[in-house]
């Protein structure tokens, strides 16, 4: 016969037209688009099998085919050798493979013992059709990995207090191999998302090139559907692995089925294992997981060949993009305003930043150890974490000149140059910085006593300070209005008092009177 060919499934409608219809050739042609010899070439063929309606319509496109005898090239009888579809599923999966492709190597393999492409096409769709829903969507290689935390929770006892803590499970599952990781975490904080994904990560050895996590307020800033923001810290971790995050669209589970199924999976042969199981810490039970996961990677697929583990390591592995040198450091962000001390707030302590940015808004990155403070997105400010409440950590260059002259003196400082007056103004200070509760506290009071060293000059400072101290007036308070007065010129009064002597007169009565 011809060496035209159609598809089985509009063979059989032609017949359908041509015995139920009993349309002529030429409408039959022009119904299907093909020529009048192709129609009368089949129909031809159905006299010859002796075939009518009833006969054609019982039969499928197989028994058809066998039964109207087609023949191709020189006349051959065809025996078509059914390609491996479950291999042809997986191969699709590698980038830029096509049906197309895999079919003219197929064809080049089986010559004409193979199916056209119509047909070899129809009966991949019909064996795709049958596997389940998770394994229709084609993924490519290395493309991406779904994330998601399963809805069971798995208790973990404090040895010291019997309080028990419900650890949740997190589950990523990679798009073309389904190969699977599980982990347990304390909570689904922002860092337990990302501790988990940088966990997978080097689970499966290498980055996709998408995360696919659902919309929890810990990753995603805002849940949009056409322009999901991650937070901050969530396109940092992005930026170290080189791969990017694109959640599923709000209330669309279909664009996470993958893990979707994962999680039923992990429950089933994971979670379920576990049940009679007790736990007195997450790392005992992060073990657990561990070794009941690799046992799940290496269970066979019941209609694809090989398992989990053997598909990653030809699939996903060769297309991972590799893992940078260091493991992510997770900071958290938060803003600050910058108060009027030049110091921004972080859980009670205080951290410095150049003072001409008072009132100004910092964005604070916090990691375990440090704290860096930005401003328009350059880092002003770094800082080692402290954990004392209350307390400063100030760096001199952050302070106005003034601020930072004062900073610099010291109780011993402030001594010594006291010394270099006399004893009287030693005497002075050194109350200053014992007289209170902290030596810093009387650091203001020292500066006073200097700057009247400038005003009065040293010698009047000097002997300001012998009258105050025999008067027994240390305050500065004191000595600057002795100052002011010009008491520092007179003699200092004697060590005792000479008894006053009363003048004789009418009015004064003595102590005889009394009597």
């Amino acid at each position: 016969m011809a060496a035209e060919r159609i598809a089985m499934h509009r063979i059989k409608e032609l017949l359908r037209l041509k015995y139920e219809c009993a349309l002529s050739f030429e409408r039959i042609g022009r119904a299907l688009r093909i020529s009048k010899g192709v129609v009368a070439k089949y129909v031809k063929a159905a006299e010859v099998a002796g075939l009518d309606w009833a006969q054609i319509r019982d039969l499928d496109e197989d028994a058809l085919e066998r039964r109207l005898n087609l023949r191709h090239g020189r006349g051959a009888a065809r025996g078509h050798v059914a390609p491996d579809f479950a291999h042809v599923h997986q191969e699709l999966k590698r980038k830029s493979v096509t049906l197309a492709l895999l079919w003219e190597e197929y064809r080049q393999g089986h010559g004409d013992a193979a199916y056209q492409y119509s047909r070899f096409c129809d009966l991949y769709r019909a064996f795709a059709r049958n596997l389940k829903r998770s394994m229709r969507q084609t993924h490519r290689a290395g493309e991406k990995l779904f994330a998601d935390y399963a809805g069971d929770t798995v208790p973990v006892i404090d040895p010291a207090t019997g309080e028990i803590h419900r650890a949740q499970i997190f589950v990523a599952v990679l798009g073309a191999s389904n190969y699977t990781y599980a982990c347990a975490t304390a909570a689904e904080t922002q860092a337990d998302w990302l501790g988990a994904l940088g966990r997978a990560l080097h689970f499966i050895g290498g980055a996709p090139e998408l995360i696919v996590p659902d919309n929890p307020r810990a990753m995603i800033g805002e849940a949009n559907r056409y322009e999901p923001e991650p937070q901050r810290a969530v396109a940092e971790f992005a930026a170290h692995y080189g791969t990017a995050v694109l959640p599923a669209r709000p209330y669309r589970p279909q664009d996470k089925a993958k893990v979707e199924v994962g999680v039923q999976i992990v429950q089933r042969w994971v979670l379920a294992r576990l049940r009679n199981w007790r736990f007195f810490s997450l790392a005992e039970l992060n073990a657990a997981i561990a070794e009941l996961v690799e046992d799940l990677n290496s269970r066979p697929f019941k209609k694809l060949p090989g398992c989990r583990r053997d598909a990653f390591e030809s699939l996903d592995r060769p297309a991972l993009r590799p893992l940078p040198l260091t493991p992510f450091q997770y900071a958290q962000w938060k803003k600050a305003r910058a108060n009027i001390d030049y110091h921004v707030e972080v859980d009670g302590h205080y951290y410095s930043v150049p003072h001409a940015l008072v009132r100004q808004e910092i964005e604070i990155r916090l990691t375990a150890g440090s704290v860096e403070c930005f401003f328009k997105g350059k880092r002003i400010a770094a800082h080692p974490r402290s954990a004392r409440r209350g307390a400063h950590s100030t760096v001199p260059e952050h302070m106005p000149a003034s601020h930072r002259a004062h900073a610099e003196w010291t109780p011993g400082r402030m001594l010594n140059w006291a010394a270099t007056l006399g004893s009287a103004t030693t005497e002075i200070v050194r109350y200053q910085l014992e007289s209170r509760p902290h030596p810093e506290q009387g650091y203001r009071a020292c500066l006073g006593v200097m700057r009247l060293a400038k005003t009065y000059g040293k010698a009047r400072l000097e002997a300001a300070c012998a009258r105050a101290v025999a008067l027994g007036a240390r305050r500065y308070k004191s000595v600057a209005s002795i100052l002011k007065a010009g008491l520092d010129r007179q003699p200092l009064p004697g060590s005792a008092q000479t008894e006053l002597t009363l003048p004789s007169h009418g009015n004064v009565r003595g102590s005889s009177y009394y009597h």
